[in-house]
């Protein structure tokens, strides 16, 4: 009785997706073999919203012990090139996910131009020389059908001529397009005699200048699925009303090749959308090529690269996808579930550390002037395997300006004038007082320390209200420090009319100079996971060198946006 519960409990917590999987898998179906691929086109770099894909895609060729690969979609040359190959292969890998095979949509040029050619030869495609904007306008609505082209009923054989001239450098880009023969009243506008190929004469990434005439999305995406072997081609939604299409081409290949033993299914779930994110390569490529952001991994941007080098970890990308799910509706997911979703993973892995980004100077006045102590700092509190680190102690060193109030009311808890407070692993302090520049700024605050207060000694018992972490003034090194705040101004970019570079938010970006880090941090590189105590979550940067130390804030200890934005 109790198997049966824990059975039901596990297949309700599985996603619709996996549902129809299993479904397929229990009736038998392509011989219980389960093959997924990703299929993206290289001509951007991936974002959050491919991961959402990518989990996907791996995942389920993972659980059910098949195989996912990597196609490239580079149908289109002039959008394309191997950079944007490179930097797909790094995401994934980075992600944690392994491919079966690498495939390229131009794998198949040959046979998806054969395809083509018997579709001509069995009256089932033409060469269309009108405009885009006349066919477009023949097509109809979808409550009224379109109008045939006047090219609809050419001979097969000037049909096959036009089409190896299309292949051609003669061929003028726009001046040809073949076209299947489907149906002109169909309210499924993709089946008005949708576009195969279209010529294109930049040259190709991995082809050259062999081909001129390269086919479209709809034409290439499901035949390769076919070729491949391809059981389950899940998608987004976007793609439900090209799913029909999908299939008749499916249906061609299987008359064409005479056999229909084998068929991938197309599946489609909700694409990831963001509060307050663009998704749009177009608009992310308009982004870097403005230089509106400092590149396609700058750490304001959606993508993984962006959100590699801003200090995200695989793992909490991953788990935020997880807690949102697959549904078959569209959704506007709020920014801070995928910060939490970080904040949570980098609290497990991230190594504490000591630095101050806002610093005024605090010195101990009865501290000696040539004495230091190396103060053990413990790595990590919730790895207990994290071990630790020193961190220098000595009479000057420098506090947060904002841990200080020369006058502070009753529920200010860190340091003033006449009150205690304790340094991280190191004394309790009191305040004496302060010094000020002409114009009232602090500019060096003074304190007494405790001797007998030591962490560790019988003295650190005593309580007081507040911990102020610090670094040592002679035993730091100068920093700069980026704060990231929104890339855009309003919550969903996407969904308003307005140019989308008036969106972009001013204060997107802050950098602090005057920073002061431990020592510890000058061997820090990017992909080590830090918390600068009391502050947030940090990354050293790539422009981080030894004599010019970057750290890029990942994300704050709270989540404190929402709060100052007023939601």
């Amino acid at each position: 009785m109790t198997e049966t519960k824990s059975s039901n409990e596990e297949k309700k917590s599985i996603s619709f997706v996996e549902q129809l999987i299993e479904e397929d898998l229990a009736a038998g179906k392509n011989g219980k073999r389960i093959q997924t691929r990703f299929p993206p086109e290289p001509n951007g770099y991936l974002h959050i919203g491919h991961a959402k894909a990518i989990c996907m895609d791996f995942g389920i060729a993972d659980k059910y012990n098949g195989v996912c690969n990597l196609r490239f979609d580079d149908t289109n040359p002039s959008k394309e090139n191997n950079e944007y190959v490179e930097n797909i292969l790094n995401d994934i890998s980075w992600l944690g996910f392994k491919w079966g095979n690498i495939y390229y949509a131009s794998d198949y040029f040959e046979k998806l131009w054969d395809f083509a050619v018997w579709l001509i030869k069995k009256g089932l495609a033409y060469v269309d020389e009108q405009s885009s904007e006349e066919i477009a306008k023949q097509k109809g609505t979808p409550t009224e059908p379109g109008t045939p082209s006047p090219y609809r009923d050419r001979p097969v054989e000037e049909n096959l001529r036009l089409f190896e001239k299309m292949n051609t450098p003669d061929a003028a880009e726009g001046s040809m397009v073949l076209r299947a023969k489907l149906d002109m009243a169909n309210p499924n506008m993709h089946f008005r005699d949708p576009i195969m190929y279209r010529i294109i004469h930049t040259p190709h990434h991995r082809t050259g200048t062999k081909w001129h005439a390269y086919p479209m999305y709809d034409f290439a995406h499901g035949q390769s699925d076919y070729f491949e072997g391809v059981t389950h081609s899940v998608c987004t939604l976007e793609f439900v009303p090209h799913r029909p299409l999908y299939d008749k081409f499916i249906d061609f290949l299987q008359e064409k090749d005479q056999q229909n033993v084998y068929r991938p299914r197309q599946i489609e779930f909700n694409r990831l959308n963001l509060t307050y994110t663009m998704m749009s390569k177009r608009k992310l490529l308009a982004l870097v090529e403005e230089k509106l952001v400092s590149g396609w991994d700058d750490p304001r941007m959606p993508t993984i690269s962006g959100m590699r080098r801003r200090g995200y970890s695989p793992e909490s990308i991953k788990n935020f996808i997880g807690s949102i799910g697959y549904t078959k509706f569209d959704a506007l997911n709020d920014m801070a579930l995928l910060e939490a979703a970080v904040r949570e993973d980098l609290n497990k892995r991230a190594t504490r550390v000591s630095a101050v980004i806002n610093p005024v100077k605090l010195t101990i006045t009865n501290y000696p002037e040539d004495m230091t102590e190396e103060m053990e700092a413990i790595n990590n509190p919730e790895d207990e395997n994290g071990g630790t680190h020193t961190i220098t102690f000595s009479r000057n060193l420098w506090i947060e300006r904002d841990d200080f109030m020369e006058d502070a009311p009753k529920k200010f808890f860190r340091l003033s004038v006449g009150r205690e407070v304790r340094l991280k692993n190191a004394y309790i302090i009191k305040c004496t007082g302060c010094t000020k520049d002409d114009k009232g700024n602090i500019t060096e605050i003074l304190a007494e320390y405790d001797p007998t207060s030591k962490s560790g000694m019988e003295g650190a018992n005593r309580k007081v209200k507040g911990t102020l972490h610090w670094v040592s003034r002679d035993h730091c090194h100068k920093a700069e420090v980026r704060i990231y705040d929104r890339l855009f101004n309003v919550e969903n970019p996407s969904a308003d009319e307005r140019d989308f570079r008036e969106l972009l938010n001013p204060d997107s970006l802050q950098i602090l100079q005057e920073c002061y880090v431990e020592d510890y941090l000058k061997t820090k590189k990017p992909g080590e996971y830090l918390q600068f105590q009391r502050i947030g979550y940090f990354m050293a940067d790539l422009d981080s060198t030894i004599d010019h130390l970057v750290f890029n804030k990942t994300v704050g200890l709270k989540d404190n946006w929402a709060k100052q934005s007023g939601k």
